[in-house]
Order: structure tokens, then sequence, then C-alpha cells
């Protein structure tokens, strides 16, 4: 099958440092031609990926500061795609707006979205889970398909670290705030492997950086990829307070793969993620998650990366997106709706 993926430009796929969705479409590219198809990447020049690479802007714009106008190249993109669009089986964006196959990698609640998919309402879109759904029920949703990273990506940890971890981005629906709270009533070290974006700057200068100076906390900033495995796989366990309507959260996967227990606020993603007491603990509040946090070594570091391997592998994820494919290719050539 001729397929191409179609990733955001912000970072490279995969990012050199924070991102979730250029993660996911990295995972996603490599493992398809690992399953024998043909795919094109548009992305980031400085992408690396085992399909073939389209590139549309050399740098991550994210990291490139001499981008002024960040429509620029995403025009770019979207022209370049539409031209080669009869060399494909499959298009598949991960822009959000696009029209073709799109996988929506973020939150829903935007006011704008509900009339822009009353244009877009024939375009088939894939949710990362059950419950991102909710503030858009009207979008054509063709399949929910959950995330997955490769296999070896990250290796089961011992959690001797004897820490509890927090991983991902400084902002307040992330709640690192909680996070710190809770280590501290646990009796526990936190350490935060975070980054803090611009218009997130205010938040951590106000709210957490006065809590940084706290004896049981070490803020160690944003970490690469190549850093994730011994961060987690040493950590105790991952806090993921979470105070929004989370659409998938990666970091809990990462976790998993390391044999590392999650707790997690009950909200979005994180009941169909995580199963209560094999792979973490689900709780309402921060007094239940204190609690957890004395639980967390009565779980088993094996039963965790075994839940992993069963349900969030790039292999599982990319046979579910192939399925869709087939699918939607069959709904085409004999005329039915999906």
């Amino acid at each position: 099958m001729q397929i191409a993926q179609v990733a955001p430009l912000t970072e490279a796929v995969p990012p050199k440092f924070y991102g979730g969705t250029e993660r996911v479409v990295a995972y996603l590219a490599d493992a398809l031609v690992e399953l024998g198809h043909e795919v094109t990447l548009f992305a980031s020049g400085d992408s690396l990926t085992k399909a073939k690479l389209a590139p549309i802007w050399p740098r991550a714009l994210r990291l490139d500061p001499s981008v002024k106008d960040y429509f620029a190249p995403v025009f770019m993109e979207l022209e370049m795609v539409a031209r080669r669009a009869h060399e494909f089986d499959v298009i598949h964006s991960h822009l959000d707006y696009f029209p073709s196959l799109t996988t929506l990698h973020g939150r829903l609640d935007l006011p704008e979205l509900p009339a822009l998919y009353g244009v877009y309402g024939d375009v088939p879109v894939v949710s990362i889970s059950d419950s991102q759904r909710a503030p858009l029920p009207q979008a054509h949703y063709v399949a929910t398909i959950l995330h997955g990273l490769p296999q070896d990506l990250l290796a089961k940890g011992q959690g001797t670290g004897g820490y509890l971890a927090f991983l991902g981005r400084i902002s307040p629906e992330k709640a690192p705030d909680a996070a710190i709270r809770i280590a501290a009533r646990a009796g526990m070290r936190l350490k935060i492997a975070a980054k803090v974006d611009k218009v997130d700057e205010e938040y951590f200068k106000t709210t957490i950086e006065p809590l940084l100076s706290q004896g049981h906390v070490e803020f160690i900033g944003e970490i690469g990829e190549h850093q994730k495995g011994e961060f987690l796989g040493n950590a105790a366990g991952l806090l993921f307070p979470i105070a929004w309507r989370e659409p998938f959260g990666l970091v809990m996967i990462e976790a998993m793969a390391c044999g590392t227990p999650v707790i997690a606020f009950e909200n979005g993603s994180v009941p169909e993620v995580l199963e209560d007491g094999v792979t973490g603990f689900i709780v309402q509040n921060e007094n239940q998650a204190v609690a957890a946090a004395g639980r967390i070594g009565a779980l088993d570091r094996d039963r965790i990366r075994a839940e992993f391997d069963r349900r969030f592998t790039a292999q599982h994820m990319a046979q579910n997106y192939l399925k869709l494919y087939a699918r939607l290719a069959k709904a085409r050539r004999t005329g039915t709706g999906v």
C-alpha cells in the first residue's frame, strides 16, 4: 500500500525534545514500513524516518529562530501533498484540519471546532481515545485508535531510585503543583522533567518556581528521548495529576513500558489507558493520590510491562490503522459509507 503520513512542522519527526504528536507519527510511519508498506512522510527536513522523507522546511519550526510566519511552511506542506495526492492509496493527516483521513491529537473543546466540522462534516477522523470525542460529538469519527511505542524503545527498570516522577510540560492543565504537593505529603522525592512553553512562562514563574526550593523537589527541565528510560525506569512511580480532559497521555504508556506504575487523576483518557490496581492507581483527588503513593510498591513491574506489550506497541497501533485504511478503501470502491 502507498501511504502518505502528513505531520505537523512544529517539531521534527520524532521530536528532538518534547512533542507527542510528532513522536506518534514517527512510530507509526516506521511501523508501517516494517510491515512492508511504502510510506512517504511529509515533515520537517531534520526528521529521521524509515519512510521516504518529503521535507517541507529545513528545520522544525519551534527550533528555527528565523521563522516569523508559521503559516507559510504549513501552506507549502498542504500544496505539496495536494500535488502528489495521485501517488497514494491513503493520505493520513495529523494536522487536525485537513480534507482527508485525519487523526485528531489535541483537545476538541475549542469554540471554533463545531463550526469547522460543520464544514468538514464528511471528513473521516480518528480519535485517540473514546473520551476525546465528548466535546465534539458531531465529527465523522471512523475509529478510535490508541497510541503505541516501539516495543524496544524503553526497557523495564527496577524503580530503585525511590522517587516519584513528573514528565512532560509545565502548564496548569498538567498540574505539576499538585504533583509537588502529593509527593511532599507522601514523604517522597519528586523529580520533574518538563519543558516550559512561552505561553506557560508566567504560570511557571508565579506558581511553580516558588515551589522548587522545597527540599523534596528536583527540577531537571526538558529531557530528550534517550534520557526517558533511565528517568522513568528508576522512578518508583509516575504522577499524572491532570486537571483537564487529556486526549491520550503518551507519558502513561512510556511509564508502563518501563514497568513503572502510574498514579493518575480520573480525567479524559486515563481509564482507557490504565487498569486500576494493575498498571497504576486511578484516583479522584490529592488525598487519594497520597494514599496510592504508599501502595505502588505492591504493583508488579513485570505485569505492567506485559500490559504495555499487549496493548500499546507501535506494531499494534499500525495494524489497527491498516485495518482502517482497508475499510476506507473498500468503502470508496463500493460507494458505501464508513
